[in-house]
């Protein structure tokens, strides 16, 4: 197995995990919150899928699924096209809403693109830096393996309210 082959494995989890938590659930069941201020299961879906989008679309230097298969238009959130969910607050979670099978496209067409570019990487390629704001530096690496442990975190707390609403 090749480390691409392994974070093919690792994306490809989470898109089987992302589609199944929103499987059959009416868009009640991701909109609620089992507090006031915590995160719905429609906002840690769409919040996953896009930091995997922003994240791999950026070291790969390819455009984001986002805009250029018109999810943004698709989705029709009141937030500009770069938004991520990163950093938004209580008001700004509850503001994403969107139906089961659009959250479940959307994730299938990030991944498709993450695909993609795993194809193209070989293993000298993880050494690369692609970000150096940070000291370490960023590899391409330690990037990807960032966003798997980042999309899983939230599939587990999507998985939690899943089981809260008895779905």
């Amino acid at each position: 197995m090749t480390p691409a082959d392994l974070l093919k494995d690792a994306f490809g989890r989470i898109v089987e995990s992302g589609t199944a938590v929103v499987d059959g659930l009416t868009d009640d069941q991701l909109t609620r919150r089992p507090a006031p201020d915590a995160n719905p299961i429609a906002w840690l879906v769409w919040h996953l899928a896009r930091v995997q989008d922003d994240h791999v679309a950026d070291v790969a230097g390819q455009e984001q699924v986002w805009t250029a298969q018109g999810f943004a238009e698709r989705f029709n959130l009141p937030f500009d096209d770069g938004a991520t969910g990163y950093g938004q607050d209580a008001e700004a979670v509850g503001r994403v809403r969107a139906p089961a099978d659009l959250l479940a496209a959307y994730l299938r067409a990030v991944h498709e693109q993450t695909v993609a570019f795993l194809d193209t990487v070989g293993p000298d390629d993880l050494d690369r830096v692609v970000d150096d704001s940070w000291d370490p530096p960023v590899t391409l690496g330690a990037r990807l393996v960032s966003v798997v442990d980042d999309d899983t975190k939230h599939l587990g707390q999507a998985a939690y309210v899943r089981g809260l609403l008895g779905a």
